[in-house]
């Protein structure tokens, strides 16, 4: 069941303290958002999107367009500083933004150390992975997007109720019983493992933008729990690293959902089946 914690008034209270000039323009932070609220729109007032595909926020800054964009809309929503850090300058003070992460409506998992044990204090903010979390993103922005533009709020719920239809369909297309140990690059597909059946083995490094240590290559090639391993990446894996991992299959998975379909259920249908069939491979 969907938390509801994310009440209607929590949301819009903080976005209605200033009205700019755009009234009716929404904003979302990066792709998996901007997925998620055209799923609500469907092409009637789209989000405008301020963080390129493949970034997700955690490095680069925001271009003076994108800041002026920032103050003209209505609403403008983001996960928060844990994960776009490189939003918090313009959005972490400014009266029309929503931070989902503040509010207490998602299931949420501390981030792991590279040999898969909790740090303490933390959370991964990787939350669109989860089936779950995607509904109830999908019907905050519903909400949001309706106090916008009123005329289609009837709309927006209908999408939104739809679109939760499809997610639950697609947890059920892709079950599978068995479940089986993967490794990461880099690791950031905590929120898909429960639905697609796998278990996280270790990371390569704490950030894909950090190179692997000696070390752990050889702590992940001592601590394999099979012969044949999955190594879910952002990106392409060096012979080198391969070689040295040794008997491992590479699944290319972008953390914020891009590079495929625009359709966020097809989107995580497909990343789900391909970790499934690596790990399983």
């Amino acid at each position: 069941m969907i938390k509801t914690t994310l009440k209607q008034g929590a949301l819009i209270a903080a976005a209605t303290m200033s009205i700019s000039a755009w009234a009716g323009v929404v904003s979302v932070s990066n792709y998996p958002l901007a997925l998620l609220s055209n799923a609500v729109t469907q092409g009637d007032h789209d989000a405008e999107v301020l963080l390129g595909a493949g970034d997700v926020g955690h490095h680069g800054a925001l271009s003076p367009s994108k800041v002026k964009l920032v103050e003209d809309s209505q609403f403008v929503v983001w996960f928060g500083g844990d994960l776009e850090q490189n939003l918090v300058k313009s959005l972490d003070n400014a009266p029309n933004a929503i931070s989902l992460l503040k509010f207490n409506a998602f299931t949420r998992h501390p981030l792991r150390n590279i040999d898969g044990t909790a740090r303490t204090n933390t959370q991964d903010p990787h939350i669109w992975l989860d089936p779950t979390n995607a509904k109830a993103i999908v019907k905050a922005l519903a909400v949001i997007h309706g106090h916008a533009n009123p005329a289609s709020k009837a709309k927006y719920q209908a999408n939104a109720d739809d679109f939760i239809k499809k997610m639950d369909a697609a947890v059920a297309e892709v079950g599978q019983t068995q479940v089986q140990p993967y490794w990461a690059y880099h690791d950031a597909f905590q929120y898909i493992e429960t639905a697609a059946k796998l278990k996280f083995a270790g990371a390569l490094t704490p950030d894909h933008h950090i190179s692997p240590k000696a070390s752990q290559i050889k702590h992940l090639s001592d601590t394999r729990p099979k012969p044949a391993m999955c190594l879910a990446s952002q990106g392409p894996v060096s012979d080198g690293i391969k070689n040295k991992l040794g008997n491992v299959t590479v699944s290319i998975q972008q953390e914020d959902m891009s590079g495929g379909s625009d359709d966020f259920v097809e989107i995580w249908k497909q990343v789900v089946s391909d970790l499934q069939a690596c790990a399983g491979a």
